[in-house]
């Protein structure tokens, strides 16, 4: 019964914001048609914070139904959906390509962006012992779609970049304090918009800056395991 009442709770949120999201979604398209920008900017900004809270939600509601194995649907429902790309540059610096630009520091969940990234951060990982990236630099690059009007005006510092250092930090770094890292946050145009983060050997940095502006529209390759760059196997 206990367990009936905690369901139905969750669905009781998630319905109550369903209706936000649709009163939303219709002043978010009324503000267009009448080309008020500005409020309909405004309104798509709080259908944003809505939409992460239901799949916040959602994520959390089938654990209330009881199945022992709810948490391992929810996971492979997290990898197919936001799949996250993971591993190490021809130059053997490691890399993490998140499809989604992070939110900034006023907006957005801190923790749909925190299990995303520690899920797909642990998958890679398992079976395989950390990598330790002693004096380095901690490069966030922004990818933004071409066509984005603030493309340039995006505030590099906001409390996921933070986030997802934590996690980085865990499994790449001894720790991300200044005495270990540096940070350094970049911006460039692209047709996929998507957060690259990259930890690179501080005397390597200078070579990651010059890579950086021939770096393919759709992000450079990369591998599994840093001793199998090409170079290597020959």
């Amino acid at each position: 019964m206990e367990q009936n009442r905690s369901f139905g709770k969750i669905l009781d949120k998630l319905e109550q914001a369903g209706g936000q999201l649709q009163d939303q979604m219709a002043a978010v398209r009324r503000y267009c048609h009448e080309r008020d920008m500005k409020r309909a900017y405004e309104q798509a900004v709080r259908l944003e914070e809505t939409a992460e809270r239901m799949v916040l939600l959602t994520r959390a509601l089938p654990a209330y139904t009881g199945c022992p194995h709810a948490h391992i649907e929810v996971e492979n429902v997290m990898r197919l959906c936001v799949p996250v790309e993971i591993g190490f540059t021809g130059q053997g610096w490691f890399s993490m390509r998140i499809p989604a630009l992070l939110p900034k520091k006023e907006g957005g969940s801190v923790e749909y962006i925190r299990s995303i990234v520690y899920l797909a951060m642990r998958d890679f990982f398992w079976g395989r012992e950390p990598v330790r990236y002693g004096d380095c630099v901690l490069v966030y690059r922004h990818v933004y779609d071409r066509e984005r009007p603030d493309r340039q005006k995006r505030d590099h510092d906001n409390i996921e970049t933070n986030m997802v250092s934590d996690i980085v930090a865990m499994y790449a770094m001894p720790d991300d304090g200044p005495l270990v890292c540096s940070h350094y946050a970049c911006s460039a145009a692209g047709t996929r918009e998507r957060t690259e983060v990259y930890v690179v050997p501080k005397d390597e940095f200078p070579d990651w800056i010059r890579e950086e502006k021939n770096m393919p529209d759709e992000g450079v390759k990369l591998y599994e395991d840093e001793r199998f760059r090409p170079e290597n196997l020959m």
